[in-house]
């Protein structure tokens, strides 16, 4: 299959739009996991993590999943025909990778709405993933969205500022698939703790985020959780739920390290003003008691939940607020399940459910 050469107007100019997470989804993008650098001592279970979450997306729509070889293959089938998967709704791709976290490394879809004159029309930008500017062994992950548009033939669009490739993980992002889009300071205008776009200013990052998702509106929290070794990626605290509601982790223990800095997102919020001028409804979602292995704080958020076609699937920590969390957002998605998974393995790699999973708009 070619690729389809893209054209060399935006995404923006050609009428493409990132879209809100609970639209329906064609698929779920997901690379099966093998480096066991992310989970020293714990990569055993990672892999049965994985086979409950594909047994539950893969309920409601299509997995993509991303392996090196056959090996890796042959083991995830033992895994989903363990847990009952059913294998007609998975689809194998063979691409080498260095990492798992799909969020950040994989395609990151772009639509056009359905008219009277053409169906809904998708495609992929790359936004030239380089290891969250911290890690070396990213070259294999930045191919990942050219090899997804190639399977798909889609159109390639390469995000790119003054000439150069511009760099931004998805789980740095979040929008209402209205116009709105969310990020941190922290994670993409703080030259001082990483460098990812060296020498562009707020300005033309806003732009360049405009030109290439569609957005209308950027709006700047100020930090991420403690533990998180992103910098600050907006998974992590605050997430759309609908077009005008969004959910905003809130820490009550003033001792807590995580008490200033989610204190002053809160603070923030109160600045927000949708795509349309409206104001949007916050609501609180408690944090779980701070987590911890082998002396190291890990980045355990609820916030860090993936929304599929059939379900809403939230990390779950053994902690109290586990299930206020699930009945907070059992209350906010009322037209699917909100089911919780054990995630106190998984986040030991400094990522959860949704730092995994990349949906592919129907």
């Amino acid at each position: 299959m070619h690729l389809k050469p893209a054209p060399s107007t935006t995404p923006a100019e050609l009428g493409y739009t990132f879209p809100a997470e609970w639209e329906f989804h064609a698929a779920t993008w997901l690379a099966w996991p093998h480096n066991a650098s992310d989970w020293p001592g714990k990569f055993e279970v990672i892999p049965w993590i994985y086979g409950e979450m594909v047994r539950k997306i893969s309920t409601g729509e299509r997995i993509n999943l991303i392996i090196r070889h056959k090996q890796d293959e042959t083991f995830a089938r033992h895994v989903f025909q363990q847990v009952g998967v059913d294998f007609r709704k998975i689809r194998f791709i063979t691409h080498a990778t260095d990492r798992g976290w799909t969020r950040d490394t994989g395609p990151i879809f772009v639509r056009k709405a359905e008219s009277r004159k053409q169906l809904a029309e998708s495609a992929i930008v790359h936004f030239h993933f380089n290891g969250w500017a911290k890690y070396d062994n990213w070259r294999k992950d930045t191919k990942t969205p050219e090899i997804a548009a190639k399977l798909l033939g889609k159109k390639l669009f390469h995000a790119e500022s003054n000439g150069k490739p511009f760099v931004i993980e998805g789980g740095g992002i979040e929008v209402n698939g209205r116009g709105t889009l969310l990020s941190t300071e922290q994670c993409y205008l703080n030259w001082k703790v990483q460098v990812r776009n060296p020498r562009l200013g707020k300005k033309e990052i806003e732009d360049t985020l405009k030109n290439y998702l569609g957005v209308k509106d950027v709006f700047w929290l100020a930090k991420g959780t403690k533990g998180d070794d992103t910098h600050g990626h907006i998974d992590d605290i605050c997430r759309f739920v609908n077009a005008k509601t969004l959910v905003l982790v809130k820490e009550k223990n003033s001792k807590d390290e995580n008490y200033k800095p989610l204190s002053e997102n809160w603070e923030r919020i109160r600045d927000l003003r949708l795509e349309d001028g409206s104001k949007p409804e916050v609501i609180a979602l408690p944090m779980p008691s701070p987590l911890y292995f082998d002396g190291v704080r890990l980045p355990a958020s609820y916030a860090n939940f993936y929304i599929c076609n059939a379900a809403i699937i939230v990390p779950t920590f053994n902690d109290p607020n586990d299930r206020i969390a699930l009945g907070i957002l059992g209350e906010l998605f009322r037209d699917r399940p909100v089911v919780g998974i054990h995630a106190v393995d998984l986040v030991w790699g400094f990522g959860s459910l949704h730092c995994l999973t990349q949906q592919q708009p129907a």
